[in-house]
């Protein structure tokens, strides 16, 4: 039983289980931003624009409740008990899953941005020019291919060109 209260400890501690906690906690608080953007800025805007209406009392009466309607309220339709389709509430919803959708496309594509320029790192090079007739040879070369010159080997590169001799077969 102890072993599995340590196990759990590391699990519950591990850096991604915390970022994860506060991840949640960030998300809660940032979907009681939208509802407040959405319920308070953007549906009397679209109401406005499209003649007055407010979309948290838009609903369709499916059924008379005790009291017969019209409803002037959601909430008037609801203490009547009226069976009520609450399209207003689902177009309120359907914003606010736009906007959470939205920002976390901006925040994914400037993660994205930033892992991409930190996976750009220069390429070593796998070619260099023979430094005698300055033609491309595999930078793992010890002879040209095309001059057959033996090449300076890495350490020797620091050295001038001109004092690096060509090695040449001597001939018995």
């Amino acid at each position: 039983m102890a072993k599995f209260f340590q196990e759990f400890r590391e699990f519950a501690v591990k850096g991604n289980v915390v970022d994860m906690a506060v991840g949640i906690i960030i998300g809660g608080a940032f979907t009681l931003i939208v509802q407040s953007l959405v319920a308070d800025v953007m549906n009397p805007l679209i109401g406005l624009l499209v003649g007055g209406v407010d979309f948290s009392n838009l609903f369709l009466v499916l059924r008379q409740g005790a009291v017969v309607g019209p409803y002037a309220t959601l909430g008037d339709a609801q203490a009547a008990g009226a069976v009520i389709l609450n399209v207003g509430l689902f177009i309120n919803a359907v914003v606010s899953f736009t906007i959470v959708a939205f920002v976390v496309f901006l925040l994914v594509r400037t993660i994205n941005r930033l892992k991409r320029e930190e996976a750009v790192a220069p390429a070593s090079p796998t070619e260099q020019p023979c430094p005698y007739c300055l033609m491309v040879v595999p930078i793992k070369a010890t002879r040209c291919g095309h001059c057959t010159a033996a090449l300076p080997s890495s350490e020797a590169s620091a050295e001038p060109l001109s004092s690096q001799a060509t090695e040449t077969p001597v001939a018995k």
